[in-house]
């Protein structure tokens, strides 16, 4: 339809020409018609409409068919027409034809050679075109060609669109120029034929609806000036958008993080008198809400009732939403009642689940189940399915999984279909709480059995296991080290058409390392890789730490080259998982050496690095190298922690050396670092071998000061020695102390 258009366009403009008359060339036009350009011979043209006036010209002009045609005519006849009308009927016709902005093109282009001017009409002929095949350039070009006085306020609106809409931030600098020095600064004259209109604002916010405000190239200060030309332009008188419009780019800023942007626009179209509406206002307590800045949501609230505007179901949606993602549950719990009080609007079953959510993910889901029975008080309003899953998660996180099953069992009495969200949140509480054989068993009823008729007597669909499920089940199965059983169901996945994603890969490669079956968990990689996923550093990183762990430091760094190999640069978790294997083997040049790769890559080693490191020098039996690394930590800037204290105080009393194992547990008291369960431990491994009780009584003591509880390596040590010793009724006393205090404890 709109190509049928163009090509009656010429025509209709004929049509409507005030002297249109062809009558007195009929023949001789029927000439041109009937041949071809190339068969036209110009003494003959000449001839026929030497006697023709230049308005008739013009008028044959437009009723050749093509372009070429209309060319070949005006160059036998370019003495008799006006050159820049004879290119603007020529402009016209090209409309018609296929690619008419390359036939436009060269015809400007022969214009130009001929020093003729663009007229008015021809650049609004000519700039649309151009903008919507992307030649920015050119149609700026021909804007600019046309003397300032000619332009009008439609010429203006023409070259605003394309470069508004060009992704070229230069172009919307250009375009704001345009507005601000041209049209604004012409609105003081009344008779100026440039002001801004109301489509120049619909020109202005379209863009900015389709503008995106998260592009690094665009900068703060292009996105403020155009947001504050919105603001001029209201100023000034201008016809704005409506309140729909608002609402979008006020939504639109929300979204990109421009919240403050948004903040300034609202306040500012109040200020000029604009009108807003609820839903600007609900746009910008949406994007205040993601920003946690509860303080200005109820500034604006304050301003909603000032203003006399009524919140409305939504508002309250909102802000209830907000609150429960912030955790702020009581406060979202108020904003209900207040609402409830009012009578005014009524909440739905998203504003009661959304406050079920809240309740149950801060740990209060038996309030959440009282809410529940309040939402079945409500008329038309009562639990569905999303009602239950929020329920069933709060219960299972909770560790009550008899509980969640009996809401699941209450879920299908009341006609409710459970969907995979409810299935994967009952597997995932089971697994969580070690009910993994349960877990698989609930999977296989819900997928390979039919359940329960309906209300009305229909069976529903089984339900078919997602990545998140099987993922769960098969980190499950890992975790307690049944690979076989997470190599089935990864299997049966693959086999139901069920595609792994990243998760599911990291799960099996980081559960078959820790499992000792890191060959396996390579395999696993190699799969994912096929499958078109990218191994990230984590991956890496298991892969490496499952080889360190076998002693296969050969695998490791042909992990480590790969690693690099896919631009994926090692870690500090990467280089303390090589400096500790290497240390564990004795290989302390090579631990140095990638510690010192470590610092050049950018990373600075921690207490972990060096805890690594002191440790493979005290299994060498290299006492003072461990030593000397403790005492230049310090220099380093990083504080050795307890573990570190405790790793060194179990050598020096395997050396037999205990007095300088005691002064450093009180080095270590002087740091602040409190002594574990492990430091005692050695310490008193090495006081049994020197037989110093009284040492040993007064470290007891102190563990019942620190709270410090014995555990079943404590309890081996003393009995052995106390026994031997006669001081059983010590220990007795000790272990009765430490019984008292656990008891005393409150859970």
């Amino acid at each position: 339809m709109a190509k049928r258009s163009r090509k009656l366009l010429p025509l209709l403009l004929l049509k409507h020409h005030r002297h249109f008359s062809l009558e007195p060339n009929k023949t001789a036009v029927q000439i041109l018609l009937q041949k071809e350009e190339d068969d036209w011979n110009e003494q003959e043209i000449s001839s026929l409409f030497s006697s023709s006036s230049s308005s008739h010209l013009l008028q044959i002009l437009r009723t050749l068919p093509t372009t070429k045609k209309a060319l070949k005519f005006y160059q036998f006849m370019s003495p008799s027409i006006h050159g820049p009308t004879a290119y603007q009927v020529m402009f016209e016709v090209a409309s018609t034809e296929p690619q008419p902005h390359l036939t436009m093109l060269q015809l400007l282009h022969k214009s130009r050679d001929q020093g003729f001017s663009l007229t008015t009409h021809s650049a609004s002929l000519l700039i649309p075109f151009f903008g919507r095949a992307k030649l920015i350039s050119d149609a700026l070009q021909v804007f600019h060609d046309i003397k300032p006085h000619l332009r009008n306020t439609h010429l203006y609106n023409q070259i605003l669109q394309p470069l508004f809409f060009d992704s070229d931030p230069i172009s919307h600098k250009t375009a704001l120029n345009l507005i601000l020095t041209d049209m604004l600064c012409k609105t003081l004259h009344s008779d100026s034929d440039c002001r801004p209109n109301r489509f120049t604002c619909l020109i202005l916010f379209s863009a900015l609806l389709k503008r995106d405000f998260r592009m690094d190239s665009l900068k703060e200060e292009d996105n403020a000036a155009i947001l504050g030309l919105v603001l001029e332009l209201g100023k000034r008188g201008i016809p704005s958008p409506d309140a729909v419009q608002y609402t979008k780019l006020m939504s639109k800023l929300c979204r990109s993080g421009l919240t403050n942007k948004a903040w300034d626009l609202l306040h500012g179209v109040r200020k000029m008198g604009g009108v807003i509406e609820v839903p600007s206002f609900n746009a910008l307590l949406t994007g205040l809400g993601r920003d946690r800045d509860f303080h200005r949501m109820n500034l604006l609230l304050s301003e909603m009732k000032d203003a006399g505007i009524e919140p409305t179901i939504v508002t309250f949606g909102i802000l209830i939403n907000q609150l429960c993602k912030s955790h702020r549950v009581d406060d979202a719990l108020q904003v209900f009642d207040k609402m409830m009080q009012q009578k005014k609007q009524a909440p739905d079953v998203i504003m009661f689940n959304t406050l079920v959510d809240g309740l149950c993910k801060v740990g209060r889901q038996d309030e959440g189940l009282v809410l529940v029975d309040k939402m079945r008080s409500q008329q038309g309003c009562s639990p569905n399915t999303v009602t239950y899953n929020c329920l069933i998660d709060g219960f299972c996180k909770a560790g009550e999984i008899e509980k969640s099953s009996e809401l699941f069992k209450q879920m299908m009495e009341e006609g409710l279909s459970p969907n995979v969200i409810t299935m994967n949140t009952v597997i995932d509480g089971m697994c969580r709480n070690g009910r993994i054989s349960s877990a698989l068993s609930f999977f296989n009823e819900m997928c390979g059995s039919a359940m329960d008729r309906n209300e009305n007597g229909d069976t529903p669909p089984r339900l078919r296991g997602n990545t998140v499920t099987y993922s769960t089940l098969i980190g499950a199965f890992l975790r307690v080290n049944n690979v076989n059983k997470a190599m089935e169901l990864f299997e049966e996945m693959v086999r139901n058409g069920c595609s792994p994603d990243s998760i599911t890969y990291f799960t099996l490669i980081s559960g078959l390392s820790q499992a000792g079956r890191v060959e396996k968990a390579c395999s696993v990689a190699s799969a994912m890789k096929i499958d078109g996923f990218r191994l990230d550093a984590m991956s890496y990183n298991v892969l490496i730490s499952g080889f360190c762990k076998r002693k296969r430091l050969d695998k490791a760094y042909e992990i480590l080259k790969e690693m690099e190999d896919a631009g994926i640069k090692p870690d500090e978790a990467t280089f303390n998982t090589l400096i500790a294997a290497v240390s564990k083997a004795g290989d302390f040049e090579i631990a140095h050496q990638v510690m010192s790769k470590m610092i050049e890559e950018g990373h600075v080693p921690s207490v972990i690095t060096y805890g690594a490191l002191i440790h493979g020098y005290c299994k060498a039996d290299k006492l003072d190298k461990a030593m000397e690394l403790f005492r230049n930590m310090g220099a380093k800037g990083v504080s050795p922690n307890t573990v570190i204290y405790t790793i060194l105080i179990d050598f020096l009393c395997k050396g037999n050396e205990v007095e300088a194992a005691i002064l450093l547990m009180d080095e270590m008291k002087v740091q602040g670092l409190l002594p574990s369960i492990a430091t005692y431990n050695a310490l008193f491994k090495g006081l049994w071998e020197r037989n110093l009780l009284d040492k040993a009584y007064e470290l007891m003591n102190q563990m019942e000061i620190q709270c410090c509880n014995p555990d079943y390596i404590t309890m081996e040590i003393l009995t052995e020695w106390f026994s031997a010793v006669g001081e059983m009724s010590r220990l007795r006393r000790f272990v009765q102390s430490s019984e008292a205090h656990v008891s005393s404890m409150e859970f």
